[in-house]
């Protein structure tokens, strides 16, 4: 667990080896001086200049490589109340596509990673202009069945087909090849060659609108009437409102929701012609992933932080630091990267470990890969809490355990393994368990058996039988 006093202490130095005039300076000033020159305060002055060049350099420096979320990060009120459930996701837009194509669904049968191998080492990389640069955009392999009709039923459709191929997934959508759900559009078939008609046009993926449908990103609809209705993980229904938005240039949207009350009447009338459809005939929220999670799981090929019980600093559980919970409730793409995730701006609600409110915070993180593919089965995120209670960090390697990127388990003391899959209530439990005695667990499997492990072993069995038992037999 880095300290944020090591980390400006490593930005001290690298901004002083930047500025190096500076220690010269005062060398020179000091020179001058003792000969009893009388233009020894220049270059005084211009140290003491730079010394405040270089404060603000590394403190630039460590804040965005040690991304601390103060209070001081508080969102001030935007208009826009963020519910239990909501989550904004702005990202980069899909080709516009074939004026003629038809908006379809596509489910994701299999998915490989076929390449990803950035050259920019572990630095920050930006592209001025591009949200989706090659280099930074995983190019996977996929299977799709993709429907004719408008909504997928237990017997494949008339006018479906399998296609299989490679594109380039921008990293913020990476969840809705694992949900297995995506939003297409199927051009018209090409003229005829010599082996006679085609069977389908082009097939574009739509990967803003595929998280849409696949449940990552939220939807609401505020009808004339200012009152809401649902559209999350409803297919049916999402892909008539696309269909409308594609017709008419696009639909703004405030927050997660279409507000009709801003639209022109004639497609005013459209979404609430869909909407009372969805009153009259309701459709059931499609599951949250797909079956057959497994030929589609790219996550251990992803990079990113490897999910782990995590690190403890004994100074930070001796001084009484705390593991505290948050949720992303936006993320939207910026022009920058690393090699194993984008850099996004988010807002999160973090919940304070003394019982004060919730409050919501505005911060620019690096989201690494691995979280992003599984953002449709959840937002959570761990964050360790200076003892003081005042800035609060990420824990990757903890946030993606309780994720679900790789199976937790428990290794008893007689040396029988408990898996832990499916159970975040049960490893958030043993997270904090092992924090408050200063345990560190670098790895997804908690071994009772070692020695080290001796004063919580009770303790973590009977988190495990009551996490059973509530769980119910497997």
């Amino acid at each position: 667990m880095r300290s944020y006093a090591g980390a400006m202490t490593g930005s001290l130095l690298f901004a002083t080896v930047c500025c190096f005039p500076v220690p010269l300076a005062y060398v020179v000033a000091c020179v001058a001086w003792t000969e009893g020159e009388d233009w020894a305060w220049i270059p005084l002055l211009a140290a003491l200049v730079g010394s405040g060049l270089v404060l603000i350099l590394a403190s630039s420096l460590t804040r965005r490589g040690f991304p601390r979320i103060t209070r001081a990060d508080r969102v001030e009120d935007g208009g826009f109340s963020y519910g239990e459930e909501t989550f904004v996701m702005w990202a980069p837009q899909s080709p516009k596509g074939h004026p003629q194509a038809r908006l379809v669904r596509a489910d994701v049968l299999e998915a490989s990673l076929a390449r990803y191998d950035p050259e920019s080492g572990t630095g920050v990389t930006s592209y001025p202009g591009d949200y989706t640069p090659a280099e930074f955009t995983p190019l996977v392999a996929l299977r799709l069945r993709v429907y004719g009709a408008e909504e997928a039923g237990a017997e494949v459709p008339a006018g479906s087909f399998e296609i299989t191929g490679s594109w380039r997934v921008p990293s913020v959508c990476l969840s809705a090849v694992t949900a297995g759900r995506l939003a297409v559009l199927v051009a018209p078939a090409g003229p005829s060659g010599p082996a006679g008609p085609p069977p389908h046009g082009k097939v574009t993926p739509l990967w803003p609108s595929s998280t849409l449908l696949a449940g990552t990103r939220t939807c609401r609809v505020a009808g004339l009437d200012g009152g809401l209705s649902e559209a999350t993980r409803r297919p049916g229904r999402l892909l008539r409102q696309m269909r409308i938005s594609r017709s008419v240039g696009g639909v703004e949207l405030t927050g997660d929701t279409i507000d009709l009350r801003r639209l022109d009447a004639r497609t005013a009338a459209r979404y609430t012609a869909v909407a009372e459809r969805d009153r009259s005939f309701p459709e059931e929220p499609a599951p949250v992933t797909e079956p057959g999670e497994e030929s589609r799981w790219i996550v251990d090929r992803l990079p990113g932080e490897r999910a782990a019980f995590g690190s403890v600093s004994r100074r930070w559980s001796r001084r009484g630091g705390v593991l505290v919970r948050g949720r992303f409730l936006k993320m939207r793409s910026t022009h920058s990267f690393q090699d194993h995730g984008p850099v996004l701006d988010t807002v999160l609600r973090v919940h304070p470990a003394d019982g004060t409110p919730p409050f919501e915070a505005a911060r620019r993180l690096t989201v690494p890969m691995t979280y992003l593919a599984v953002l449709h089965r959840t937002r959570e995120v761990v964050l360790y809490a200076d003892p003081a209670g005042s800035s609060y960090v990420v824990d990757w390697p903890r946030t993606n355990l309780l994720a679900g990127t790789t199976a937790a388990a428990v290794i008893t003391p007689e040396g029988r393994e408990l898996s832990l899959a499916g159970r975040p209530d049960v490893i958030w439990s043993l997270m904090n368990l092992l924090a408050s005695h200063g345990l560190s667990v670098p790895a997804p499997v908690l071994d009772l058996r070692k020695r080290r492990m001796s004063p919580v072993a009770g303790a973590a069995m009977e988190l495990t039988r009551v996490g059973q038992d509530a769980a119910g037999p497997s």
